[in-house]
């Protein structure tokens, strides 16, 4: 009975190891949103880039009982696509203005990826993610900042796409979250815009 417990973890946790799982991972947007003074009055642009350089749609890979990797998970969703909305839309919550002018903040999505941490009795779904924001006023760079964040998956008896799937909803959760109430951020977005006269005479002054 000893060595059957163990070996039934192992059966548990391979689940159908062998077989691609294709999920969709959305944003669910974060609680306690904080209107930002004189947002209303800033005009913005989301924008967003894959800079993914290995998987560009696979964001985990299933696990057997001895933790060998096996099929692919693989999101259906454009998650560079899926986090930017996600910025845009925590933004516009407290209160700056999404449009199509403005100054352009450009989401660059250098990581999002779950990986399986294999216990005896259970594991974990262990998510997480790297994003670079870059703010550009009339085309300067006024603001860059990478951020990380993370999300975990608990006592899981499957390392399958559903709990991958539940923790990279977390990370990318905290990442927006970290982003969007990050006051470097505020501060760069509320500096008024050069006039076209400042704007002429920092150009002359580059060159």
């Amino acid at each position: 009975m000893k060595i059957l417990a163990p070996l039934l973890a192992i059966f548990v946790l391979s689940g159908c190891a062998m077989t691609v799982d294709k999920i969709n991972v959305p944003y669910q947007g974060s609680a306690n949103i904080t209107v930002v003074e004189g947002a209303e009055n800033v005009p913005i642009i989301v924008t967003h880039e894959d800079k993914r350089t290995v998987y560009k749609d696979r964001v985990g890979t299933k696990k057997n009982g001895y933790g060998m990797e096996m099929a692919e998970i693989v999101a259906t969703n454009d998650i560079a696509k899926t986090v930017a909305d996600g910025v845009a839309f925590e933004l516009e919550n407290e209160g700056f203005k999404v449009g199509e002018e403005g100054k352009t903040i450009n989401v660059k999505l250098m990581r999002l990826y779950n990986d399986f941490k294999m216990g005896f009795w259970s594991g974990s779904a262990v998510a997480d993610g790297l994003v670079q924001i870059e703010v550009r006023d009339d085309g300067k760079l006024i603001f860059s900042k990478s951020y990380e964040g993370g999300g975990v998956e608990e006592s899981i008896q499957l390392a399958s796409g559903k709990n991958a799937r539940a923790a990279l909803i977390k990370a990318m959760t905290d990442i927006v979250t970290k982003i969007t109430q990050d006051p470097m951020l505020h501060s760069a977005l509320l500096k008024p815009s050069p006039s076209p006269e400042q704007h002429l005479a920092e150009t002359k002054t580059e060159d």
